[in-house]
């Protein structure tokens, strides 16, 4: 048996979550059941997909991740299942949860999940709870070894896999632009899309200055000089920091605050990020 791994934007305020767990208990007892996160923003898709990336390739080859972020739920919209190349597995509604990962860790096989024949027996009869009905199901038969990736339905082509835009970042005219992607919702960091491969043509050694400006489509934030640091602690507390994050992207910071909360920033396309080196 593998792990199975659940995410949804359920919250755990009511019963939702652990049913999900039961159905999956009920195909397999004592099947290795995780949560990656439950407390994805109603409907966020974006930030699904990102969570996905986040943590998918740390785990062991076969874990099998259910991931319910399905505003579209009971509409004609997709159910998939996907191999990463890594050898992960991913069960999810087509609707850009997957943005990320093929992506970043590439994709090696999808097929479409029946969801008339992929469907826990006995279901009530309702079209608003696929990841319990369906997903959860899937997932833990997969992850049981009581069906094969190649059981669950025809394979599809990727490129018809549904995605959402994302903005590559881009060096020019001295300078870096990009996107904050995601927060570290916790602690309040913004992770941007600039990997660290692309900030070091900077030139930017640990210790100097770097200049951070955040807009998002209608006006600018953020402007400000700050120190291009290794950790939070090379800083006095309250002080921002540019620092490269558990992904290897550029993120930035206040030690012992919330950068995020402080100039009331967002995530996705609409939020750009400029990093140049300090003038002064």
């Amino acid at each position: 048996m593998h792990a199975l791994v659940l995410q949804s934007d359920f919250g755990k305020a009511d019963g939702a979550v652990c049913a999900m767990y039961g159905v999956a208990e009920s195909v397999q007892p004592g099947l290795r059941i995780f949560d990656l996160t439950h407390e994805i923003e109603q409907y966020d898709i974006w930030e699904g997909s990102y969570r996905l990336i986040q943590t998918v390739s740390f785990w062991p080859e076969g874990t099998v991740f259910v991931s319910v972020v399905d505003p579209g739920v009971g509409s004609t919209r997709r159910s998939i299942a996907a191999l990463t190349d890594d050898g992960h597995y991913i069960i999810t509604p087509d609707n850009g949860t997957l943005t990320h990962v093929k992506r970043l860790c590439g994709l090696k096989c999808v097929r479409l999940i029946d969801e008339t024949v992929n469907r826990m027996p006995h279901a009530v009869d309702s079209y608003t709870f696929h990841g319990r009905d369906i997903y959860a199901f899937t997932g833990a038969r997969l992850a049981a070894g009581v069906i094969r990736f190649d059981d669950i339905g025809p394979e599809i082509p990727q490129d018809s896999v549904v995605t959402l835009p994302l903005i590559d970042p881009k060096m020019q005219d001295g300078a870096i632009e990009g996107t904050i992607d995601v927060l570290d919702i916790r602690f309040g960091s913004i992770w941007t899309n600039i990997p660290h491969s692309l900030f070091k043509e900077l030139h930017i050694d640990y210790g100097e200055r770097v200049q951070i400006e955040i807009r998002n489509d209608t006006r600018a934030l953020y402007r400000n000089v700050m120190t291009f640091a290794h950790s939070f602690a090379e800083v006095f507390v309250g002080e921002p920091l540019a620092y490269i994050n558990s992904l290897d992207y550029l993120a930035v910071a206040i030690n012992q605050g919330s950068f995020a909360r402080a100039y009331s920033i967002g995530t996705g396309n609409s939020w750009h990020i400029r990093v140049s080196r300090s003038p002064f």
